[in-house]
C-alpha cells in the first residue's frame, strides 16, 4: 500500500478553519504503518477516506455534523474494538465511537482521529424463559423490538425506532414503557466493556459494580460497551396507542386538563404532547395540514379493556380536530414518529426537566409553538414519573428521579441559511423556560455546545463519576461525548 493511498484529504468545518484544510493520517497521529497493521488485525474492516464503507460510517443522523475521521474501524466483534482502542490510546489520537449515530451532538465522529463503527455488531439473543436479551451495540431500537416482541416481551427504550440501543442506554433511556418499567438503565443487568487500557471487563451488580453504576447514565465516558444484557417484561404484542389532535388555539385548556389527568394516571399510561405544524396525516382534514397543532400521543401498555377506560378522560379533553387511537402492534407504535425524525435534516436541540407543568411553563410552550421557524421544528413534552421516580437518585449515574416532564425543543430544518433562525428559536425557548425548570437535563438531549451543563446533567452524582473516570480512563481517552473529566 502506498503512502498516497493511506493519506487523505479531510474537509474540516469552515467555522473551525476558515476554509478547507488538508490532513493526512500521519498528521492526525496515525502513522501509515499503524493503519496497515490494524487493517490486518481486525475481523471487520478498516476504511480510509474514499474506500467502501467510509462515507456511510462517517455520515451521522444530524446533517449539521460533517466530520472526517482519518480511519474507521467497522467492528465485527469485541476483539476489533480492543485493537482499535489500543491503537488510539497508543498514538494519543481522538477516538469516536458510533452506535446508532443518532445523537444530536454528533460525537460519534471526529476530524482526523479514529472512529469505531459498531453498526455491524447486530446480534440480539432473547432468552424467553429467563426474560432477558443479550444485545450488541450496533442494534437499533426497532431491531431489538422485532426480536423481543416475537415472544411478547420488551424492555423500555425510546420513541424512534432508528435510534441506537447503545447510546440511548448509556445516557439513561426513556420512552413509552418507562412509567411502567423504569428507564432503560433500570433494566440493564450487565455489560461487557472495553476500557481505555484495552481490557474487556464484565460489569454487573456482582462484578465491577462501580463501573456498572457509572454505565447506567454516564454516557460513553467509561469505555466501549460490546454487549448489553437487558431484563425483559411482558408487553403486547398489542398496545392501545395513537394520537388525539387539537388546534394550537385550544392548546392551553387542553394542557391544563392534561396536567390534571396524568397526575392521577396509572403507570401503564404514558401521554406525551407534541406541538408542531400538522403533518399530512390521513385522519386530519386537508385544511389542517401545515397548521399549528397540539397532538397528544398516547400509549397504554397493559390490558386493553382497562386501557380504553384509562384513556377516555384524555379523549374527552376539549374538542379534537382528529383522532387515531386504538389497538396497535407495539413494534408499529414504536415507529410512529420515525417520519418526523428521519436522517438528513439539520438539528439543534435544547431541553429542560420539569417537576410540574405550571401555567407559566405552558405559556412559554405555547408562545414558542406559535413561532416555529421551520415546518419541521417541534416541541416534545415527554411524561415521566411512575416507576422512573421510584428509584433513588444515587442508585444509578442517571440522577433525575423527581422529574415528571421533559421538554425538548427540536430545532430541525434543511438549509444552512436557516441555521441562525432555528437555533435562536430553540435557545429562546430554553431561556424562557428556565425559571420553571429544575436545572437538570437529560444528557442524550444536549447539543454539542452545552458543556457548561454537564455537572447539571449529573447533579449529586457528578463527583463520584469524576472519581470513577479517573479510575477507568485517567487520560480521558473517551472524551468525545458530554465529557466527565477525570478527578485530579
Amino acid at each position: 500500500m502506498s503512502q498516497r493511498e493511506i493519506s487523505s484529504e479531510t474537509k474540516l468545518p469552515p467555522q473551525a478553519t476558515g476554509g478547507t484544510a488538508k490532513r493526512t493520517s500521519r498528521e492526525s497521529g496515525l502513522p501509515p504503518e499503524a493503519l496497515e497493521a490494524l487493517r490486518g488485525q481486525v475481523r471487520g474492516a478498516l476504511c480510509l477516506p474514499g474506500e467502501p464503507g467510509y462515507e456511510a460510517a462517517r455520515t451521522l443522523w444530524n446533517a449539521m455534523i460533517d466530520r472526517h475521521p482519518a480511519a474507521v474501524v467497522r467492528a465485527a466483534g469485541a476483539a476489533d474494538v480492543i485493537r482499535a482502542v489500543s491503537v488510539a490510546s497508543r498514538h494519543g489520537i481522538d477516538l469516536a465511537v458510533r452506535g446508532g449515530g443518532h445523537n444530536v451532538a454528533g460525537n460519534a465522529s471526529c476530524d482526523g482521529g479514529l472512529m469505531i463503527d459498531l453498526t455491524p455488531m447486530k446480534s440480539v439473543r432473547v432468552d424467553p424463559a429467563a426474560r432477558t436479551a443479550r444485545v450488541e451495540p450496533g442494534v437499533t431500537l426497532g431491531e431489538l423490538d422485532l426480536e423481543t416482541q416475537a415472544f411478547g416481551l420488551a424492555t423500555p427504550t425510546g420513541i424512534n425506532s432508528t435510534t441506537g440501543v447503545a447510546g440511548l442506554t448509556l445516557g439513561g433511556g426513556f420512552g413509552w414503557l418507562s412509567r411502567r418499567y423504569g428507564l432503560t438503565v433500570d433494566n440493564l443487568l450487565s455489560a461487557d466493556v472495553v476500557t481505555a487500557d484495552g481490557a474487556l471487563i464484565h460489569a454487573s451488580e456482582q462484578e465491577n459494580p462501580d463501573l456498572f453504576w457509572a454505565l447506567r447514565g454516564g454516557g460513553g465516558n467509561f469505555g466501549v460497551v460490546t454487549s448489553f444484557e437487558f431484563r425483559l417484561h411482558p408487553v403486547g404484542p398489542e398496545v392501545l396507542a395513537g394520537l388525539v389532535v387539537h388546534p394550537l388555539s385550544r392548546a392551553r385548556e387542553v394542557l391544563q386538563g392534561y396536567r390534571e389527568i396524568v397526575a392521577r394516571a396509572p403507570d401503564e399510561l404514558a401521554c406525551w404532547g407534541v406541538l408542531r405544524k400538522a403533518p399530512p396525516l390521513p385522519f386530519l382534514a386537508p385544511e389542517v395540514h401545515g397548521t399549528e397543532i397540539l397532538a397528544l400521543a398516547i400509549c397504554w401498555a397493559g390490558e386493553l379493556e382497562a386501557g380504553r377506560q384509562a384513556v377516555e378522560p384524555l379523549r374527552k379533553l376539549g374538542t379534537p380536530i382528529g383522532e387515531h387511537l386504538g389497538p396497535a402492534p407495539f413494534v408499529a407504535w414504536q415507529t410512529a414518529f420515525d417520519a418526523l425524525l428521519t436522517p438528513g435534516a439539520r438539528n439543534y436541540w435544547k431541553s429542560h426537566d420539569l417537576r410540574t407543568l405550571s401555567d407559566g411553563a405552558i405559556d412559554v410552550l405555547l408562545d414558542h409553538a406559535g413561532k416555529l421557524p421551520s415546518p419541521e421544528c417541534e416541541l416534545f413534552l415527554g411524561q415521566l414519573g411512575g416507576a422512573v421516580n421510584r428509584v433513588p437518585a444515587t442508585a444509578t449515574a442517571y440522577p433525575h428521579r423527581d422529574v415528571e416532564f421533559v421538554v425538548n425543543a427540536h430545532g430541525r430544518w434543511r438549509e444552512p441559511a436557516d441555521d441562525a433562525r432555528c437555533i435562536a428559536w430553540a435557545r429562546s425557548l430554553f431561556d424562557a423556560l428556565a425559571p420553571h425548570a429544575t436545572g437538570g437535563v437529560y444528557v442524550n438531549f444536549m447539543p454539542e455546545d452545552e458543556t457548561a451543563r454537564i455537572q447539571g446533567a449529573y447533579g449529586p452524582n457528578y463527583g463520584r463519576l469524576a472519581q470513577l473516570k479517573a479510575k477507568y480512563d485517567p487520560e480521558n481517552l473517551f472524551r468525545l461525548n458530554q465529557n466527565i473529566r477525570p478527578a485530579s
